[in-house]
């Protein structure tokens, strides 16, 4: 059995509470605790006091000043069921309800999901374990089991909401000791598994907004796992569509595809110029982005599956996302 190491809680009641809580050395923030308590059990961290937020107001869901507004604090089952979010942003919802099970996503939080620890098959392991092999650029070492010779953590983010709140240009509302401050989620994190977000030290996410779509819209997430459900993904990808009008066969005037578990940052995958003007229910528009999405996104070794089957499937799922939008629009007609 795997024991907790000692620490102090502190449960402020407001948000300035807990930004004076957080800059104690050594504090770490906690919301559900699905992430961080198996992580602590594993010794991945040894944080002094934990700043529980679970008595923050940071559970609201509403649009305002033409965006969706969710508290941090929002947990995913609910999430995943809010009638704002399943209008506004499907592919959130989506993506909310795929995440482990439904215990885990009743204690879950949106903001906890944005800060998930990056996840590599070298480091996710028993102290022992990882002394037996004389550590990683993550735990205790100085050299990278994955990219031999590397400097850089490439252990991967294994978030569900982070590529779709990419892909649909949602930005994070932090409160810290310098004020509050707004960035774009596509900017906040960074390629380096030992420190992956933007986060300042003593800073504590607060909101998430994300634009409400200017005109018709698709939008999806896919999900690749060993297993139906409490799997991390192997692979998952955010895809968003805007389109010249409210029909499938509607001209594609944007798109965004967003990758995720590669590594320490979703991939923005690039070069989507030329989709524009085709038709999402043209088997064609499927096949020109999944080979973008296969020469662009290379799964590593950093997670336990084989590396190669994960890049053979990225296509494959691409295409599948694709297909059951526009299934789900037949459906309807």
């Amino acid at each position: 059995m795997l024991r907790l190491p000692g620490f102090r809680v502190a449960s402020p009641t407001t948000i300035a509470e807990a930004v004076a809580a957080l800059a104690e050395p050594g504090a770490r923030p906690i919301a559900g605790g699905t992430d961080l308590l198996p992580n602590l059990k594993h010794r991945l961290g040894a944080p002094t006091v934990l700043v529980q937020l679970s008595r923050l107001p940071l559970r609201h869901v509403e649009l305002r000043d033409g965006a969706l507004c969710v508290g941090a604090g929002v947990v995913l089952a609910d999430l995943a069921e809010h009638p704002l979010v399943r209008t506004h942003a499907p592919s959130l919802a989506r993506a909310a309800g795929l995440v482990a099970g439904p215990t885990l996503r009743n204690l879950g939080t949106l903001g906890g999901n944005l800060h998930l620890d990056t996840r590599c098959r070298y480091v996710n392991q028993t102290p022992l374990w990882r002394e037996a092999l004389g550590g990683c650029l993550k735990s205790h070492g100085d050299r990278c089991h994955v990219v031999p010779g590397g400097q850089t953590c490439v252990a991967a983010l294994s978030s569900d909401c982070a590529p779709v709140l990419v892909a649909l240009d949602a930005t994070l509302t932090l409160h810290g000791p310098a004020g509050a401050r707004t960035v774009a989620l596509a900017d906040y994190y960074r390629a380096d598994g030992t420190a992956h977000t933007g986060r300042a030290a003593g800073e504590l996410a607060t909101e998430i907004r994300v634009p409400l779509a200017p005109g018709p819209r698709r939008e999806t997430y896919v999900k690749w796992t060993v297993r139906k459900s409490i799997d991390f993904p192997l692979i998952s990808i955010a895809m968003r569509f805007d389109l010249a009008d409210d029909a499938i066969a509607a001209p594609i005037v944007g798109a965004r595809v967003v990758v995720g578990a590669l590594a320490a940052t979703p991939k923005a995958v690039r070069k989507l110029e030329p989709v524009r003007g085709r038709r999402l229910d043209d088997p064609a528009t499927a096949d020109a982005i999944a080979a973008l999405v296969a020469a662009q996104c290379k799964p590593l070794p950093n997670l336990p599956y084989d590396a190669d089957y994960r890049r053979a499937v990225l296509p494959v799922h691409v295409r599948r996302g694709i297909a059951a939008l526009v299934a789900a629009e037949a459906s309807h007609g």
